[in-house]
Parts: structure tokens; sequence; C-alpha cells
């Protein structure tokens, strides 16, 4: 399984006034490091893919803000 958080380290002037964020993340998805759809792929039911957001369970990302992650929640 891939981890579909990035981050990357933006530059930091030693003239801004505000303290730097040194660290940026963001989410990648899952679809990115797939290809192509293979065939028979497995499916949440009709109902549960409406809640989800995707009907093929590969294709299902479970976003959440990296600051959640950091709270602990």
């Amino acid at each position: 399984m891939h981890d579909f958080y990035r981050s990357w380290h933006p530059y930091v002037s030693p003239f801004d006034p505000c303290k730097p964020i040194t660290t940026k993340v963001y989410s990648t998805p899952p679809n990115l490091f797939l290809g192509f759809q293979p065939p028979n792929l497995e499916q949440y039911a009709p109902k549960e893919a409406l809640r989800k957001g995707t009907l093929w369970k590969v294709f299902y990302d479970p976003y959440y803000s990296p600051y959640e992650k950091m709270k602990g929640d």
C-alpha cells in the first residue's frame, strides 16, 4: 500500500516577517498509483458506494487533514 501523503520543504526567506512553515504536506489520490483499471475490481454495495464517493474499493481515499493526525484523532 502506498503512502498517500507527501511532503515538501519550501524556501524560507530570511526576510519573511511571519513564522515560516518549514514542511508542507499534500494528499495524492489512489488512482495515481494504479496506472490502469484492471477488470473485476472489488466493488462496494450501491448504498455504501454513495457514502464513500466511489464504486471501487481500490479508489477509496480516506482523506483526513494532516493536522488531525498530529492531534491524535
